[in-house]
């Protein structure tokens, strides 16, 4: 099983999914600040060029929401996907909401302040875009109240999905009164097997090589 990763991207979900998991996987680093996600021998993994991709046997899969999902299904005495109907409905309800509701704001923001070149970021957008995660950040800190996990009363991969996200949005100063989304962001970056914070990583890929 092969990750190809990047390490403050939403690779970061996948790798945490695999450490929860405890299975072996080998990691590929895709640099995307050499360029390396446009180069011919990734694009043949995925040919949109993005980051996570997962390669296993003949699975070949990209999107961070399909992998771990397709991680905690292959593995379910791990217990990271309920087996109950409903709890599954519900899980599927929060993976997408976060990476709908709460990810695409986040990404909005993140183009016009960094991404994009100056000339074509947009501060109205920026503004919006911390609008709207706040509306539905307010959603989730209400489901979030008296609960330990997203579903259910263990771990899933709706916590590592939304853990990530959070840190995320924490790097951008949105979390403030949110205690419940920080606190579930802390408990989950706290567990043994949970991987490097976002700008940890960044901290390593910046560090001068000695």
């Amino acid at each position: 099983m092969k990750l190809f990763e990047f390490a403050p991207t939403r690779s970061i979900r996948v790798r945490w999914t695999l450490q929860e998991l405890e299975v072996d996987f080998e990691p590929v680093t895709v640099n995307l600040r050499a360029g390396e996600h446009r180069r011919p021998a990734f694009l043949e993994v995925n040919p949109a060029g993005k980051l996570p991709a997962l390669v296993d046997g003949e699975v070949v899969l990209t999107e961070s929401v399909a992998i771990v999902l397709y991680l905690a299904e292959k593995y379910p005495e791990k217990g990271f996907v309920p087996a109950d109907p409903g709890q599954r409905a519900q899980l599927n309800r929060w993976l997408l909401f976060t990476a709908t509701e709460l990810e695409q704001p986040l990404w909005r923001i993140t183009r016009h302040t960094r991404l994009y070149p100056e000339a074509r970021r947009l501060p109205g957008e920026v503004l919006l875009a911390r609008e709207d995660f706040t509306v539905m950040a307010e959603v989730l800190e209400k489901h979030m109240h008296g609960r330990q996990f997203v579903v259910g009363s263990n771990a899933t991969v709706a916590d590592f999905v939304l853990g990530y996200t959070l840190d995320w949005a924490n790097e951008l100063h949105l979390l403030e009164g949110f205690p419940q989304l920080l606190a579930h962001m802390e408990r989950m970056y706290a567990r043994p097997h949970a991987p490097l914070r976002i700008a940890e990583a960044f901290r390593r890929i910046d560090a001068p090589v000695n």
